[in-house]
């Protein structure tokens, strides 16, 4: 099939899922933790996931999907079709009644995404990339054109937990220290959104992340225009460790930031 409608089938699961999440937004949740304190999970993650898994499989039933949850695969295959999911990118804003949460699928091919799409249903946002351009709401975006840094606002993005928070506090030093304003948005996916948008100049982290809290968005700032790399200023790809994304402009500074934070050989959060 094509990219277009792979695109399709991408924005109708991203769609299925954020209804089930939606549709339980703001009543009582049963929380669950995982490896840490604020690292949490409910039911409706996973009936979000499971929504989401039929509405692709309805098309493509034997492409590898990879997801946060249950027993989907949790590395992305390097050759083949497949799909990267969260159902609920933003748990904790969720279940705190936070209104920026997404549900995000990603069309990887060969290890490559192609395309994504990231859906904020409560904040009426729908954004897809098809790889060559960026759109938010069915209108074309790119990133900003900020060229000082001091004028600048970037997002330290994932979550140092308790054992590594001097690495919280570098991270946002570094940004301070840098930029004119920091943002903490709660969603890695949402974030690298707003940098395809324009709203944010960058987004950074040292950490080893996720497929499904990155792929989609690091995509989608392509697209728009921007540049991401991993820690050491080379190309993101799936398994690198690190993520740095700005519009192009400011990227040295963001890289630099980035770089202070801490152990480049951070694992995954």
């Amino acid at each position: 099939m094509t990219i277009a409608e792979r695109i399709s089938v991408a924005r109708d699961a991203a769609r299925a899922g954020a209804d089930v999440a939606a549709d339980n937004f703001r009543t009582k949740l049963i929380i669950e933790k995982k490896d840490a304190k604020t690292d949490v999970v409910t039911q409706v993650d996973r009936d979000a996931q499971t929504a989401v898994i039929e509405s692709i499989r309805a098309t493509f039933p034997d492409d590898a999907i990879v997801g946060e949850e249950g027993d989907a695969l949790k590395m992305v295959p390097e050759n083949g079709a497949a799909w990267v999911i969260d159902p609920i990118d933003g748990t904790n804003n969720y279940v705190r009644g936070t209104r920026t949460w997404a549900t995000v699928v990603a069309v990887v091919c060969d290890g490559v995404t192609t395309a994504g799409v990231i859906t904020l249903p409560e904040l009426n946002d729908d954004y897809w990339t098809d790889g060559e351009s960026t759109y938010r709401n069915g209108s074309r975006v790119s990133v900003s054109e900020t060229a000082d840094p001091e004028a600048g606002v970037v997002s330290p993005t994932m979550w140092w937990d308790f054992d590594s928070r001097d690495e919280f506090g570098n991270a946002c030093q570094a940004v301070v220290d840098r930029f004119g304003d920091l943002r903490r948005i709660g969603s890695a996916q949402a974030a690298l959104a707003s940098v395809a948008d324009g709203s944010l100049d960058g987004v950074i982290t040292n950490l080893r992340t996720n497929p499904w809290d990155t792929l989609a968005g690091v995509a989608m700032v392509r697209a728009a225009g921007g540049t991401v790399t991993d820690i050491h200023g080379d190309t993101f790809r799936h398994d690198s460790v690190g993520l740095v994304a700005s519009n192009g402009v400011i990227h040295s500074e963001a890289l630099s930031a980035a770089q202070s934070i801490g152990n480049p050989d951070a694992t995954t959060k």
